[in-house]
C-alpha cells in the first residue's frame, strides 16, 4: 500500500474517532443556534424560556415558565438579571454579587456560586467584569418543566460604551444548557470550530487524491 494511501486512511479514521468523541461529549447539550435577539432596555427587558427556545421582550406573561430575564431597573441604567425560584446567574458569591462575565471553558455546575434572585453586571477590566463592544458569557441554572435543576450559559453582545449613562445595547447571541439534570457544562460549549477542523482534514485528503 502506498504511504499516501495509508496516510489518507489514517486521517479518515482519526476524523471518524474525533467526530464520535465530539458527538458523545455534546450529546446531552441543547444549543439554541445563533439568535442575535435585541433585548429591550427597560424594566421588563427580555424573558427567555431556554427549554422551549422562546424569548420575547416583556411582559413576563408572554413567556410562560421563563428562566432568564435581563432587564434595566428603574433606578439604574445598567443591565440586571431577575431569576425565578431555583434559578440564578453565576456570581462572585452565593446569593449576592453581580452576574460575572465567564471565560470560555469555565465549568458551570453545582459548585458554582449563583445569585438567589436579582443580580447586576459591572463593566471594567478586572476578572469577571463585562466588556463593551464585545461578547460576554454568563452562566445560569434553571428548574425544568420536570422539576429538575439544569445548568447552562448565555452569550450577550454588549454595545459600545455610551457617551453618558450606561444604556448600552445588549443582544442575546446564543445559549446552551445540559439536558441531563445536575450535569455541569463548560461556558461556550459546544465549540463551534470542532467539526470545522474535521472538514479541513477531509478537504486536504481530497486534494491529495487529485
Amino acid at each position: 500500500m502506498r504511504l499516501s494511501n495509508r496516510f489518507e486512511k489514517h486521517v479518515l479514521v482519526a476524523a471518524a474517532v474525533a467526530m464520535g468523541a465530539t458527538a458523545a461529549a455534546n450529546a446531552a447539550i441543547v444549543y439554541s443556534g445563533i439568535l442575535n435577539f435585541s433585548c429591550a432596555i427597560d424594566t421588563d427587558g427580555t424573558y427567555i424560556n431556554v427549554e422551549t427556545g422562546q424569548l420575547t421582550n416583556g411582559p413576563a406573561s408572554l413567556v410562560p415558565g421563563w428562566d432568564v430575564n435581563p432587564y434595566r431597573s428603574s433606578s439604574g441604567s445598567g443591565m440586571n438579571f431577575f431569576s425565578p425560584t431555583g434559578g440564578g446567574m453565576v456570581s462572585a458569591a452565593s446569593g449576592t454579587g453581580p452576574a460575572i462575565n465567564l471565560a470560555s471553558g469555565t465549568l458551570i455546575g453545582a459548585s458554582s456560586n449563583f445569585s438567589s434572585a436579582t443580580s447586576t453586571i459591572s463593566f471594567g477590566s478586572a476578572a469577571g467584569q463585562w466588556q463593551y463592544a464585545s461578547n460576554n458569557i454568563v452562566g445560569f441554572r434553571f428548574v425544568s418543566s420536570a422539576g429538575t435543576t439544569h445548568y447552562g450559559w448565555m452569550r450577550f453582545l454588549m454595545g459600545s460604551q455610551p457617551a453618558t449613562g450606561n444604556l448600552v445595547t445588549r443582544t442575546v447571541v446564543d445559549f446552551a444548557y445540559e439536558s441531563v439534570a445536575g450535569q455541569s457544562i463548560a461556558a461556550g460549549a459546544p465549540a463551534p470550530g470542532a467539526l470545522a477542523l474535521l472538514g479541513v482534514a477531509g478537504l486536504a485528503g481530497k486534494r491529495r487524491r487529485r
